[in-house]
């Protein structure tokens, strides 16, 4: 593609870096570029603790062994995720409980939460959307009504904050991810943020394989050992280094994907006004890191048209989530058509844009051009 949906970048001294992390001699998981990152995301989050990971995905399945999930234990989420999402507690034996959600952000629907809560729920897992923060304050009150755990999936949230503060450290626990479509990248690679200080020690003991390894190395314990369940949870330092250099940037890297939103929905917004397509809703609470741009069309055939239109100029444009209620797997739980028209309406009008740090103006403002005159041309005849 001549502009493709997404390219991987450097900004500063990822190289440098990796370079210096083999001379040190500690190319393997937590080390020193590891501890950086840690120390960094702690400090620019107000978190608690965070452990880097290599993926979101693992870090959603230490949350699922940090909440003790129990087969036949139920853990509410939305349809409209990534199947890690749920994928990390359905190997745990938990039954998911999907509803749909807003038509304006997209997020998990607050209001369906309390009636989906029974005596079996055990987790809630909003879904931060785009990097626009899902209405955490009326969540974190309904799962503190009901003694439930709240685990953010921030996997797009990196940066962004919900009333003042972090995605991914309001909930018990947070998940964040680095992959290179991500804001902050290092290929694969993701972090835990705990939140809840009765899961810090036994977080360290799942991420180190089910060992006391991080207490052997603060000369805690004598000699480490064999203590719990876990696995290998921790990247490599090569990883943690590329991804230390993309944190030291994060003002920077923050500010041109806020230009490029900017510029995407200004040039847009006519279009949007005359009722040709929508553009994304951020509520007053939120201040998002500006994720990605995306489009919400009239039905599928547009969105279909308009994605095969820019195709063939050379531009990728993507859908996004195919719904997991109506997934093989979630067809298997008894769940089928009909049962979130939200998020099916969404899933069949939603087409993503080219969006990633080094896009070029001209580049974006094609990208534009081609979709207003998909519009104004009458392409879709």
């Amino acid at each position: 593609m001549k502009i493709p949906f997404n390219r991987p970048f450097i900004i500063g001294r990822e190289l440098e870096y990796i370079a210096h992390a083999v001379e040190k001699g500690h190319i393997s998981g937590n080390g020193p570029f590891t501890k950086k990152c840690h120390q960094l995301l702690e400090k620019k989050c107000n978190a608690k603790k965070v452990l880097l990971t290599h993926s979101c995905t693992a870090a959603l399945e230490m949350a699922a062994l940090l909440c003790n999930i129990q087969p036949g234990q139920e853990v509410i989420l939305p349809s409209f995720t990534f199947v890690s999402t749920a994928n990390a507690f359905y190997m745990r034996g938990a039954k998911l409980i999907f509803i749909d959600i807003r038509p304006d952000t997209l997020n998990i629907d607050e209001k369906e939460i309390e009636q989906a809560v029974t005596e079996s729920t055990r987790v809630i897992v909003p879904v931060h959307y785009a990097g626009i923060g899902c209405a955490m304050t009326t969540i974190m009150k309904i799962a503190r009504q009901h003694g439930v755990f709240v685990v953010e999936d921030a996997a797009q949230g990196v940066g962004a904050k919900y009333d003042g503060q972090h995605l991914g450290t309001i909930g018990d626990i947070g998940t964040f991810s680095f992959h290179e479509t991500k804001n902050f990248i290092c290929g694969e690679g993701g972090a835990i943020v705990i939140n809840h200080e009765a899961f810090i020690e036994r977080a360290e003991v799942i991420w180190e394989k089910g060992t006391d390894r991080a207490k052997f190395f603060r000369g805690e314990v004598d000699k480490y050992t064999w203590v719990d369940i876990g696995s290998s949870y921790l990247p490599s330092d090569l990883l943690a280094a590329f991804l230390y250099a993309q944190l030291e940037n994060m003002g920077t890297i923050e500010k041109r994907r806020r230009e490029i939103f900017e510029h995407y929905y200004q040039a847009l917004h006519p279009l949007a006004m005359d009722g040709m397509l929508r553009l994304p809703s951020i509520p007053k609470e939120c201040e998002p890191n500006h994720h990605m741009f995306y489009i919400l069309l009239k039905d599928e055939e547009t969105r279909n048209v308009l994605m095969g239109y820019l195709k063939s100029k050379g531009i990728l444009a993507i859908f996004h989530y195919l719904p997991l209620h109506l997934s093989p797997i979630g067809r298997l739980m008894g769940y089928g058509e009909g049962r979130l028209p939200v998020t099916e309406s969404v899933s069949g009008r939603l087409l993503r844009l080219p969006f990633y740090y080094d896009l070029k103006e001209k580049d974006q403002a094609e990208v534009v051009t081609y979709i207003k005159k998909f519009f104004i041309g009458g392409k879709l005849s």
